[in-house]
């Protein structure tokens, strides 16, 4: 999955937070629908702007994100 297809940062778009494409949903929103319980169906179902290759984009840029950042001691 090469996620630069589907995630991009813009200064002009939500202060150049990561964002899907052709949007302006932010991929920390998107994360967050996630972790409060949502199915991909419903984000998909009330955001169509997102596709199921977006969503796995999402995953890909964070996991790439969480490869390159700092382990934060979380005890």
């Amino acid at each position: 999955m090469n996620w630069k297809e589907y995630i991009i940062s813009d200064p002009d778009i939500l202060i150049g937070k990561p964002t899907v494409k052709g949007t302006r949903l932010a991929v920390d929103f998107i994360l967050g629908l996630l972790s409060d319980g949502w199915l991909e169906e419903e984000i998909l179902k009330n955001y169509p702007a997102l596709t199921k290759e977006s969503l796995q984009a999402i995953f890909a840029f964070t996991r790439e994100c969480m490869q390159t950042e700092a382990v934060f001691d979380i005890r």
